[in-house]
């Protein structure tokens, strides 16, 4: 009975065409997207844009600043306000508003050691004027005795600069034992501010010649 039975043709119509959605095991496959996931910083710098270069003109950065204005909505007296009060701090020695250089007990105490002591190094930079003015005289006489006598001054200066710096040096060791005091580092920073004009001088000095050391 022929009409009983069930072709193969019709058989092979009715079945459903097999898809890579489903493994042979019956599991579920997800094909794959062709690239790998960016990571996180990837995709937060994608987010956030390209990095601007740095400027490389004084225009350029001028007009990079004014943007920068203009988005940070301060009127100008606020910045001048702000700049001022940033400005006091620093003169007056207070420690967060310092630069780094400038910035701990060690340094604030070598600053008072150097600013109560009356120092040839002082005199480097109003020697230095000298020096420039000789130079504009048409008088090789004058030119060779100033040219010597700064000679002789500067190489004073240097070893005064020297020996003071040592003993800058051996007080703070002995003020702070437990810091530590590097002695060039704190004979170069002491030679520094001693070879300063006083009133140039940042942060401001809190002691005048001959003032003792506070505790």
């Amino acid at each position: 009975m022929r009409f009983l039975r069930r072709s193969t043709t019709d058989t092979a119509a009715e079945e459903p065409e097999t898809t890579d959605a489903a493994d042979v095991s019956g599991k579920a496959f997800t094909p794959g997207k062709g690239k790998a996931t960016p990571k996180r910083r990837e995709a937060e710098a994608k987010r956030r844009g390209p990095v601007a270069p740095p400027p490389t003109t004084m225009r350029e950065a001028m007009k990079r600043n004014k943007e920068l204005r203009k988005a940070n909505p301060q009127s100008k007296e606020e910045r001048k306000a702000a700049a001022k009060a940033r400005r006091d701090a620093m003169m007056r020695g207070d420690d967060s508003a310092l630069p780094v250089r400038d910035r701990g007990p060690v340094k604030a105490y070598v600053r008072d050691l150097v600013d109560s002591r009356r120092n040839l190094l002082g005199l480097f930079m109003p020697l230095a004027i000298v020096v420039f003015l000789t130079l504009l005289v048409p008088l090789p006489q004058v030119q060779t005795y100033v040219t010597m006598l700064c000679t002789a001054m500067l190489l004073v200066m240097a070893i005064e600069g020297f020996v003071n710096g040592r003993k800058i040096v051996k007080l703070a060791r002995e003020k702070f034992p437990k810091e530590t005091v590097a002695g060039r580092t704190i004979g170069m920073y002491a030679f520094v501010r001693a070879s300063q004009i006083r009133p140039l001088r940042v942060p401001k000095p809190r002691l005048k010649p001959g003032d003792p050391i506070p505790n």
